[in-house]
């Protein structure tokens, strides 16, 4: 009975593991996690604290953005937004609990609720306890990422989970790391009532689209929010005012310039959470390619790394995925079987624009099936051809269908428009499933936003095969 120990068993890729080696009769289990309360990032900390503060946003800039509404604008009650925002994620993190709770019930599974940090490669001390494990899986999530700039460690900044418990926001403020948190949060700000100027490195946000999208986005914030986006802008060094704000000094196209504003923004990403986990003690040296495809450290067969932790793709559904597919693994290992590399299709969703303008890519977009050398078609729409954005107020964006020329086969899809979110499953079956495009039903129930799909269905089902 081989003895498995996971360090960070209340996260989504460490409750995942968890639930699938408890069913084995053969295993011996003890979940790790000092989280308080516990629940996971996702959960306190991410996608859903995340939906909750920026809906409230969206609920007023439609009501604005509409020309059809008259009266005075509502404002966004901070308070209100936190509070409901904690009692709901509160909620969910305690149905997390419950769930590894329920499995520690069991006859050989153990919950330690301490913090955990290795001795050697197998055994960990977790507070007065000593487990020694055939098999570990550390699934300890991410961390913020603090960048190596000047001038850090002399000014006040707000991280994205800063933004998510503030009952009150400066009148100004400067972005540094314009991603899938900033490109969420920078609206929310702006609606909130923060003018707002982001950093941005590149032409364009957003590296896995097609640039017309990049450039679609950057048209909708500045034209919508009070928000400056400094495109191929480079931060250079950080220096407080005198007032108590923050002066950000650039390089933008070559010329030095300083940004000033009440506050600092820091939306640069995260990295993987080791601190203190005494990895120093291991085998492990986690640089850059420290995980394989089959969730097993490249320095120990026996050590599986699972969702942020692993630097692959910080991703929910991936962490979810990458720990069904560990805890495959361990047990085939353990039996001495033949392991299985995790592999998924694309599939992101960004909930830009407050999620009024959502950014969704699915499979290959054009560049991507270009970049490979897959021959294929790609289709676009822009929003407005589909009358039914405009009637609903929201007629900017596009999408983009790519498929196989020769047998039709759905390669991706790409959108970015109102509802681009909620296709994104039935676009993901369409490529998991390698539907071919002239097989997928024309039939929309007008006025629906699926309508979008409809016209590119026809547009790519009439380019097959030509």
């Amino acid at each position: 009975m081989p003895h498995v120990a996971i360090i960070g068993a209340y996260g989504s890729a460490g409750v995942a593991v968890a639930g699938e080696l408890a069913d084995d009769p053969d295993v011996e289990l003890t979940l790790i996690d000092d989280g308080d309360p516990g629940g996971g990032l996702c959960i306190l900390r991410g996608c859903m604290p995340s939906k909750e503060v920026i809906s409230a946003g969206a609920h007023r800039f439609q009501a604005r953005h509409d020309h059809r509404l008259v009266g005075d604008l509502p404002d966004v009650d901070l308070e209100r937004v936190v509070e409901t925002k904690n009692d709901h994620v509160l909620g969910f993190a305690e149905h997390r609990r419950a769930a590894v709770h329920d499995l520690a019930e069991r006859d050989d599974v153990t919950f330690l609720r301490e913090t955990a940090r290795f001795v050697d490669d197998h055994t960990i001390a977790v507070g007065n306890h000593t487990v020694e494990a055939d098999y570990v899986v550390i699934a300890t999530g991410s961390t913020v990422n603090v960048p190596d700039i000047e001038g850090i460690d002399e000014v006040d900044y707000m991280t994205s989970a800063d933004v998510l418990d503030a009952t009150s926001l400066p009148d100004s403020g400067v972005v540094m790391g314009f991603g899938y948190v900033g490109l969420e949060l920078v609206p929310y700000l702006a609606e909130a009532g923060t003018e707002l100027t982001v950093i941005e490195h590149d032409e364009r946000p957003i590296d896995e689209a097609d640039p017309e999208y990049g450039d679609e986005l950057l048209d909708i914030y500045e034209e919508n929010w009070d928000v400056e986006i400094l495109t191929e802008t480079y931060e250079d060094r950080l220096q407080p005012t005198d007032d108590g704000g923050v002066r950000l000094h650039v390089d933008r196209d070559g010329e030095r310039e300083a940004v000033e504003a009440d506050e600092l923004f820091l939306f640069t990403g995260r990295r993987p959470n080791l601190d203190g986990l005494g990895l120093e003690n291991t085998a492990l040296d986690p640089e850059s390619g420290w995980v394989a495809d089959t969730m097993q450290a490249r320095d120990d067969e026996r050590t599986f790394v699972v969702g942020d932790v692993n630097g692959h793709e910080p991703i929910l559904h991936v962490a979810k995925e990458q720990g069904f597919q560990a805890a495959e693994n361990l047990l085939a290992h353990a039996r001495g079987e033949e392991l299985t590399p995790y592999e998924n299709v694309h599939h992101h969703v960004i909930f830009s624009g407050l999620g009024v303008y959502p950014y969704v890519r699915v499979g290959h977009s054009a560049g991507a099936a270009e970049r490979r050398g897959i021959d294929h078609v790609a289709v676009t729409r822009a929003a407005s051809d589909d009358g039914v954005f405009k009637s609903k107020d929201v007629p900017e964006g596009r999408a983009t269908l790519v498929v196989d020329p020769d047998d039709g086969t759905v390669l991706g899809y790409q959108g970015l428009h109102y509802h681009a979110d909620v296709m994104a499953k039935t676009m993901q079956l369409a490529v998991e499933m390698e539907l071919d495009v002239r097989e997928i039903p024309d039939r929309a129930y007008h006025p629906t936003t699926p309508e979008i799909i409809d016209g590119l269905v026809r547009d790519a089902a009439e380019q097959v095969g030509e």
